[in-house]
């Protein structure tokens, strides 16, 4: 029997790879979406098109989320009281956001990742393994992504930098630097920068770069089209309507 799947964030850029690709999933059923505006992409018959998360939960066995942070914390507490499998997406999620997601993931199977790739799954690791055996190497990340991209460092390069400083035993916002501008003197030792660009319709690119005297080492992931994360996000779904209650992320998916 199909998975039942739910798509919150139905109406934005993601909306219709995830529409697209869902349907073209002989696994998967395409029964509900929130539609917040006008939906891009045709549903087949039978759809439910609706505006409240409520209704969108109970018509299905798993939500695929990559909507806003509002939109994010109202489907953590409208699950509260309909629990399903939810996978996660939305990025610049609040500090309450975040712990929404942990307590809703005490009633039902909750994945939650920056970035649904898995390139990028496994660059976290790596990142990680680096970071910890080039101890004396400066650390700096950029992204890049599309004009229209609204948070910024982007939730992908957080988490890298979040494994870089696990890697060396620190906490990424006690040495995170997102900006630098004017006499600021030298970089300090232990600072993880951490920058973002926008412009034109790049998907997302990401380098974390290894800098020390006479040498570096890059380590660079880019995406080319969407739908590498709608469909990473669906083949996590897949897996997760499967899983007992507990917070997951797309490493466990992947078996990293």
């Amino acid at each position: 029997m199909a998975t039942k799947v739910g798509i919150l964030g139905a109406t934005g850029r993601m909306g219709a790879h995830l529409i697209r690709n869902t349907v073209d999933d002989p696994e998967l059923e395409l029964t509900a979406v929130h539609v917040y505006d006008e939906l891009k992409e045709p549903l087949p018959e039978g759809v439910l098109a609706t505006n409240s998360i409520a209704e969108l939960l109970k018509a299905v066995d798993v939500v695929v989320d990559f909507s806003a942070p509002g939109a994010t914390q109202e489907l953590c507490e409208s699950a509260m009281e309909t629990p399903r499998a939810l996978v996660i997406a939305t990025t610049g999620l609040t500090e309450h956001q975040q712990n929404l997601i942990v307590e809703a993931s005490k009633e039902m199977p909750v994945l939650y990742s920056s970035n649904m790739s898995a390139g990028i799954a496994l660059l976290k690791q790596l990142v990680e393994q680096v970071s910890r055996t080039l101890k004396d190497f400066d650390i700096e990340i950029v992204e890049m992504h599309h004009r229209h991209k609204v948070d910024a460092p982007s939730g992908t390069a957080l988490t890298l930098g979040e494994f870089a400083a696990k890697g060396r035993g620190l906490d990424l916002e006690k040495v995170r630097v997102s900006g630098r501008d004017g006499q600021i003197g030298p970089r300090s030792k232990d600072e993880i920068a951490v920058m973002a660009l926008r412009g034109g319709d790049i998907v997302g690119r990401h380098t974390v770069g290894f800098y020390n005297d006479g040498e570096y080492l890059e380590l660079n992931h880019t995406a080319t089209s969407r739908e590498t994360f709608s469909k990473g996000a669906l083949r996590a779904a897949k897996w997760l309507v499967g899983q007992k209650p507990g917070f997951y992320t797309i490493n466990d998916c992947l078996g990293l």
